[in-house]
C-alpha cells in the first residue's frame, strides 16, 4: 500500500530507497564530495521518486549550520548596494538560504554591535559590502565564520574581495571610442581620492598609449560625481581644445551634464563629439540626450559570484586574495547613430 499523503518521506526512507546508509545519503544530497558519482545519482533517483523535499532546518543541523547568512553593509542606501544586494539574496534563495540584513551606515560601533548580534543568531558566514570599491579594514578577525568582502577591497590580504573593475571597464569604453575613429579623447571624472576614479584613468591612459594617442587636455579633469560638474568641465574642455571628438566621463550623472553642455554649444552627439558615460544608471543614460553609452559593472552578478565564493569557503575550499569581475558595454545612440531602417526589396 502507498504511503499516506500526510506521511512525510524522511531522509531513512530515501536511504532505504538507495540501498545506502542514511549518513552516505545526508551526503549524497548536501553534494560532498565524499560520495561517488553513482552512489550520488542513486539516492537522487531515491529522492526524486519519493518526492522527498528536505527540511531546511533538518538539513541544516544535519551539518551543523542554520542556513542563514549575515548580510553587513555601510550604505544601504547607496547607489551600488541595492542591486549587489539583490544579486546576492537571488543567489542565496535559490539556495534555500535567509539572510539577515544590517547596514553599520559607516559607523564603527554600530558595525561591531551588529557582527556581535549576527554572530549570536549564528550565522554561517558574512558576506561585507562595501559602498567604493576602495580598500576597506578587515573585519576577519573579529568574526570566526567564514566572511567575502564584495565591492571593497579587505586590507588583508589574506581575505576574499571580489571588486568591479574598474580599469577594464574604462579600457572597454576607451577601445570603443578608438574603434570608432575618435582621436581627440577627453576625460571627465570625479574625485581623485576615490579609487575607482583612478582605477579607470590607468585604464584609459593604457588605452591611448597602445595607440599613441595623446589625452586632450593633457590631464583628466577631476571633480565631482555630478551633471553640475560635467556641464562645467564640458565648457573649459570645448574652450581650450575646440577639436575634441570623444569624451569620456567618469559615470553618467557628469555624461549627461557633459551631454547638455554640448547640445547648449551646437555641438551634435555623436558627429561631432561622442560621449561614453559609466556605471549604466538607468536613471540617467537611458533618459539622456542622446541615450548613453556607457560601462555596466554587473552589480546583480557581483552580488551572486559573492554567494558563490561564500558557499566555497562553506564547504572547506576558501578563496583568498582579490577577484576583479569583468565589465560590460552598453552601446546606445551617444556613441553610434541609429540606423535609419532601409526599405525592403521588392519582391
Amino acid at each position: 500500500m502507498g504511503r499516506h499523503r500526510s506521511q512525510a518521506v524522511t531522509l531513512s526512507d530515501v536511504a532505504r530507497r538507495a540501498g545506502v546508509s542514511v549518513a552516505t545519503a545526508s551526503k549524497a544530497l548536501n553534494d560532498r564530495a565524499q560520495v561517488a558519482a553513482a552512489t550520488r545519482q542513486r539516492v537522487l533517483e531515491a529522492a526524486s521518486e519519493l518526492s522527498f523535499h528536505p527540511n531546511a532546518l533538518a538539513r541544516g543541523l544535519i551539518v551543523g549550520r542554520t542556513r542563514t547568512i549575515g548580510l553587513l553593509t555601510d550604505e544601504l542606501g547607496g547607489r551600488f548596494s541595492i542591486p549587489i544586494l539583490l544579486g546576492a539574496e537571488n543567489a542565496l534563495g535559490n539556495e534555500q538560504m535567509s539572510v539577515l540584513l544590517c547596514d553599520a551606515r559607516g559607523d564603527a560601533i554600530r558595525r561591531q554591535h551588529y557582527i556581535r548580534t549576527l554572530l549570536a543568531r549564528r550565522v554561517d558566514g558574512f558576506i561585507v559590502l562595501g559602498d567604493s570599491n576602495d580598500i576597506r579594514p578587515s573585519l576577519t578577525r573579529d568574526i570566526p565564520v567564514p566572511v567575502v568582502y564584495v565591492y571593497g577591497e579587505s586590507a588583508d590580504p589574506g581575505d576574499f574581495s571580489l571588486l568591479a573593475d574598474d580599469e577594464g571597464g574604462a579600457r572597454l569604453a576607451v577601445e570603443h571610442l578608438v574603434a570608432l575613429g575618435r582621436r581627440r579623447i577627453a576625460h571627465v571624472t570625479g574625485p581623485h581620492a576615490y579609487r575607482a576614479a583612478r582605477d579607470r584613468v590607468t585604464g584609459l591612459r593604457a588605452v591611448l598609449a597602445e595607440h599613441d594617442l595623446a589625452l586632450a587636455g593633457g590631464e583628466p579633469l577631476f571633480g565631482e560625481w555630478s551633471q553640475r560638474w560635467g556641464r562645467h568641465a564640458a565648457r573649459m574642455l570645448l574652450s581650450a581644445e575646440p577639436e575634441i571628438d570623444a569624451i569620456f566621463c567618469g559615470n553618467d550623472q557628469i555624461a549627461t551634464g557633459v551631454s547638455q553642455t554640448l547640445l547648449d554649444l551646437g555641438r551634435r552627439i555623436p558627429d561631432d563629439v561622442a560621449i561614453v558615460g559609466y556605471d549604466n544608471w538607468e536613471d540617467f543614460a537611458t533618459d539622456c540626450r542622446p541615450p548613453l553609452t556607457t560601462v555596466d559593472l554587473n552589480l546583480e552578478h557581483l552580488g551572486a559570484t559573492a554567494v558563490e565564493h561564500l558557499f566555497g569557503a562553506l564547504d572547506g575550499t576558501p578563496s583568498t586574495g582579490v577577484l576583479r569581475q569583468p565589465c560590460r558595454l552598453v552601446i546606445r545612440e551617444s556613441t553610434v547613430p541609429t540606423t535609419v531602417p532601409q526599405p525592403r526589396p521588392s519582391a
